[in-house]
């Protein structure tokens, strides 16, 4: 059993848990958190006067699924949530601890 991590943009969480529909996943946990990585931080406009907000919205999905099936798992996470830009998120996969 492998649990696969993916921290991926809030818009794109509907897309991906329809591709996982049908994928081997023995268990999903769905979470909102904020982070943020090389794209750092964003400005955004609040009565009128520009402010940074240090850390972007994200969503993370944990998923455990069989060995043999993580990376079918993660091609299919891939395929919907990877556009090409900075910040579309990051995928890990860790071992079960025994």
């Amino acid at each position: 059993m492998k649990q696969v991590i993916a921290v991926i943009k809030p818009y794109l969480v509907e897309k991906v848990l329809d591709a996982l529909r049908h994928a081997p996943i023995e268990a999903c946990e769905v979470h909102e958190v904020k982070g943020y990585g090389r794209q750092k931080s964003y400005l955004d406009a609040y009565r009128g006067s520009e402010y940074s907000l240090a850390y972007l919205p994200k969503v993370e999905l944990t998923l455990w699924v069989d060995d043999l099936r993580a990376e079918e798992v993660v091609r299919a996470i891939n395929g919907v949530a990877r556009t090409g830009r900075m910040g579309d998120g990051k995928i890990f996969i860790i071992p079960e601890a025994r």
